[in-house]
């Protein structure tokens, strides 16, 4: 399946986690408090060797019960300290980790809202969810845990060392033998596995994918019995992942046992040469049992750094994967004090807008390729309704997301008010600009909540009137009437219902500017002629640009931009467009033989001029938007 991939950057471990610092910083007296709780607990942990020495060397080596159960008294009140220690630092960063997650995912949320819709079109949406999700949470696992722990840890273990030498420097330094090795071999781990933790992170977003593709699309997977297929391609990506994660754990096993091997043979070593030196009087017993007993203590800290070390490349690996998202940059706002881009001085412009030398190319375009809009020049007058036509792929859709800049122009410049869009800050761009697409998006929400949402501030008056423009009243036949929950994609509406939903949506805010894509094409032939005949009312109030296909359509507007290749190659009337051009009859006359009714013999030229009429099929080029 196609996809996104980012090549990760060179960035070490430490790197890459130290960019987590803005959000964690608000936080860090919590964090830093609490990791000096767990290093307080730790060290008691380390005292317990200590109250052994004592008891062997005191009150055992004397027959001394009572000292044995003072002793005893001692172990009991540090093993409750270290646990309530340990309690107290789980406590202190519950929350404040939590609302880290919390501030990130919504940054990363509200991002996206920013990010220009070529991205979107690049990135697959498993990639951005599994971000947003599964990436997060390592990162909140790792500041709650590793980032303590790793502290703690590396605190304990120097601070048991100085007690092992202290009490025989010679063990110790048999103890001390396997940090070299170690080193190299956590070393080495780090690298792998920072490769194959990626490659696992990344192919999670890919099954992520999957999974949501499978379930938007379930009517086309049962509609054409396509389970088995999509179920060979969901097991294939699931291999995929199985093999990463075997290899992971194969990385994390080689670890894991060089960590405890390791130690386990030095304590073995130094059990065997304290021993020697017990027998021989150079060494007392409780010394060797403390010394023991340390090193002991001691195993978890080592044997942990496999694990910790894990932990923490998966999360740096996380945090560079929601990084290369935030990084990506947001659309660039115009500024409404530009040089160009001030208020009208006129006041007949008002509701005018122009297109002057447009061009537009994709920006995954190959290099030398043909733009998909060329030079386009077009004015539509304050209050004019202009049609679009032209024929699959000529560039209509593009050229209508330029308005409200859902796409920037690469050369040339649109105007609405006399003002360059570019010049204008978005909210204020997409206040005076108000859309339906020809695929109609609905939320998971209420009716009336999907159609407020083209205009902030709009209340049951503006709902009604625009639900009745575009002939919606079925709404209020529904079980909880504008209340009604749509479902995800609206998809519990047929495809009619959803497209007056969106034209509803697209005129409940009395726009000044309206750009429609087709919005009536899923329309059945009666109910189109009432959704016109309001729209026409609609209409009168707003300079509009309607992309039309079909001659009832056209019969919306004063006059009609033929689109071909890219250039606007003719501007009239519907008659003058018929009468003088060859393609926009050709269009028009494959239009209307799919319709009924009068408005169908209105796109048929004067039989006299029949001959003259009938071209070839104008070739389609370009993209198809």
């Amino acid at each position: 399946m196609p996809e996104e991939r980012v090549e990760p950057k060179d960035r070490s471990t430490v790197r890459s986690l130290l960019r987590l610092w803005p959000y964690v910083k608000p936080v860090r007296k919590r964090l830093f408090g609490a990791a000096l709780v767990a290093i307080v607990a730790s060290c008691i942990g380390l005292v317990i060797p200590l109250v052994l020495k004592w008891i062997v060397d005191g009150p055992v080596a004397g027959r001394d019960p009572g000292g044995v159960w003072l002793g005893a008294l001692y172990l009991l009140l540090l093993g409750l300290a270290e646990a309530a220690l340990f309690g107290v630092r789980r406590w202190m960063v519950a929350r404040p980790l939590a609302g880290v997650e919390a501030a990130m995912r919504a940054d990363l949320y509200r991002h996206l809202q920013r990010l220009p819709v070529a991205f979107h079109d690049r990135w697959p949406s498993g990639q951005l969810l599994s971000r947003g999700t599964t990436d997060l949470m390592m990162v909140r696992m790792f500041l709650a845990f590793p980032l303590t722990f790793l502290l703690v840890n590396g605190t304990t273990i120097l601070i048991g060392f100085v007690i092992l030498l202290m009490q025989q420097w010679t063990l110790g330094l048999v103890l001390l033998a396997p940090v070299v090795p170690l080193v190299v071999l956590c070393a080495v781990f780090e690298t792998k596995y920072s490769l194959v933790a990626r490659k696992a992170q990344d192919q999670v977003g890919d099954l992520t994918t999957v999974v949501e593709e499978s379930v938007l699309g379930i009517r086309i997977i049962k509609g054409f019995g396509r389970h088995r297929s999509q179920a060979l391609a969901f097991r294939a990506l699931s291999q995929r992942l199985r093999s990463t994660e075997l290899g992971k754990a194969r990385l994390l096993a080689g670890i894991w046992a060089a960590i405890t091997a390791i130690p386990e043979l030095a304590i073995g070593a130094a059990l065997v040469l304290g021993t020697v030196q017990v027998a021989d009087g150079g060494l007392s017993a409780g010394t060797l049992v403390a010394f023991l007993s340390t090193a002991l203590a001691l195993r978890w800290p080592i044997e942990s750094i496999g694990f910790l070390l894990a932990m923490s490349q998966e999360s740096a690996t996380a945090t560079e994967r929601f990084f290369e998202v935030m990084d990506v940059a947001e659309e660039e706002d115009g500024m409404a004090a530009a040089a160009d881009g001030g208020a009208p001085k006129d006041t007949a412009t008002q509701g005018e807008m122009v297109f002057e030398g447009v061009e537009f190319r994709y920006p995954d375009a190959e290099a030398g390729s043909a733009p998909v809009l060329s030079r386009i020049d077009l004015r539509i007058r304050p209050g004019e309704t202009m049609a679009l036509v032209g024929a699959t792929g000529s560039g209509k859709t593009t050229l209508t997301a330029l308005v409200p800049r859902l796409h920037d122009a690469t050369a040339g410049r649109i105007t609405l008010d006399g003002r360059d869009i570019t010049a204008m800050p978005r909210q204020e761009l997409r206040e005076l600009v108000s859309v339906a697409f020809e695929e109609p998006t609905l939320f998971s929400a209420s009716v009336g909540e999907n159609v407020l949402m083209g205009a902030e501030g709009a209340g049951e008056e503006e709902l009604r009137r625009a639900l009745a423009v575009a002939q919606a009243d079925f709404v209020y036949d529904l079980p909880e009437g504008v209340g009604t929950q749509v479902g995800e994609q609206g998809l519990s509406l047929s495809g009619g219902q959803r497209q007056r939903l969106a034209l509803a949506r697209a005129v409940v805010g009395r726009p000044r500017f309206l750009v429609l894509d087709d919005p009536l094409s899923a329309l059945d032939v009666h109910t189109e002629a009432l959704v016109e005949a309001a729209l026409r009312h609609v209409l009168e109030e707003t300079t509009a640009i309607v992309v039309a296909h079909r001659p009832s359509t056209v019969m919306l507007a004063d006059r009609v931009a033929l689109l071909s290749e890219g250039r606007i190659t003719a501007v009239g009337t519907h008659q003058e467009l018929l009468r003088g051009s060859a393609e926009y009859a050709w269009l028009m006359a494959g239009a209307g033989s799919a319709q009924e009714g009068s408005l169908a013999e209105d796109a048929f030229p004067d039989p006299s001029d029949e001959d003259r009429l009938v071209p070839d099929a104008p070739a389609e080029k370009g993209r198809t938007r």
